[in-house]
């Protein structure tokens, strides 16, 4: 019999989808202002799309996180009242910071559920995808407003550096650079936060689709910063350049504000081969796991 056809297995999947959509009833305003968010602030545009990539992991690897089920209510009901505690807890935050302090405890809320209907073990096998759905949580518009002016900054050092070495006349000051004939400035809308957002969350799944070691995942995740910049100051670098020797109008028109997003296969470039290149450790490990096996074995037989 499947898995996914086996009785009792579809009554618990009837049972948690009951208690999430009942889970929404009290957390309507703050969810219904999470959609709000990422819709209307491109920093937060990643928000939106948490709860469905977690579905989604759980759907593909289903077979081996509903391996062992097992109804546990008293883990759930444990993780539940954490739960609603920090989401009530919010409400002392000063008001920007409500969100913030909010939705961990809708997560663990929704965690409760699952602990309820599947057990302590199916979480267990899913907690990669529990522990996703934090990045619901939005950071702080404080804290995000010093990464914005990171990559500002950042976006603005390597572009300087990138104009001296392809020998283009530049004067700067601050985030301003003066061209033949242009004048630019790296604003915090050229910080470049949402395609970073994009890319470190592709980061993480690659990391988690495609490396076992954590560290190896850490780095990878790292790595999006100075990937992100550098992608950031070649955009700048190449509308700047274009804008210089080609038409004017570059900096103006559909390569700017439209097709940004083909800046992102830079990026792209840069990450991929990065991936491979932490991935060739395992690849090797994996490979002399077997051969080990089978030398002793051989040993064994010759000793018997």
């Amino acid at each position: 019999m499947q898995l996914g056809k086996e009785p009792r297995l579809v009554a618990r999947h009837g049972w948690f989808l009951a208690y999430w959509l009942v889970s929404l009833l009290p957390f309507r305003g703050a969810l219904r202002g999470l959609a709000a968010l990422s819709w209307h602030d491109e920093r937060y545009s990643h928000l939106i799309l948490i709860p469905a990539i977690s579905l989604c992991l759980v759907w593909w690897e289903r077979k081996r996180i509903f391996r062992q089920t097992g109804w546990n209510p008293r883990a759930g009901a444990a993780l539940l009242v954490v739960g609603m505690v920090t989401y009530s807890g919010a409400r002392l935050l000063p008001v920007s910071d409500v969100q913030s302090g909010a939705t961990p405890g809708i997560v663990l809320v929704w965690v409760a559920g699952f602990v309820f209907c599947y057990g302590m073990q199916a979480l267990k096998a899913a907690s990669f995808q529990a522990g996703f759905l934090l990045l619901m949580t939005p950071i702080p518009v404080s804290v995000v407003d010093k990464i914005t002016y990171a990559l500002q900054k950042g976006s603005a050092d390597v572009t300087y550096v990138l104009f001296k070495l392809l020998g283009v006349p530049v004067f700067r000051q601050g985030f301003t650079f003066t061209l033949p004939n242009v004048a630019i400035e790296v604003a915090k809308e050229c910080s470049g936060i949402r395609s970073s957002n994009a890319l470190f969350l592709t980061s993480v799944l690659a990391g988690y689709l495609f490396l076992r070691s954590g560290w190896r995942r850490a780095w990878l995740c790292l790595a999006t910063v100075p990937i992100a910049i550098f992608k950031n100051a070649v955009r700048i670098v190449t509308l700047s350049w274009l804008a210089i020797y080609v038409d004017r109008n570059y900096l103006y028109g559909e390569l700017h504000h439209h097709w940004g997003s083909l800046f992102s296969l830079v990026a792209l470039a840069i990450l991929i081969p990065l991936l491979f290149l932490l991935q060739r450790p395992e690849k090797q490990a994996a490979r002399r796991e077997p051969a080990a096996g089978r030398a002793r074995s051989s040993l064994e037989a010759t000793n018997s």
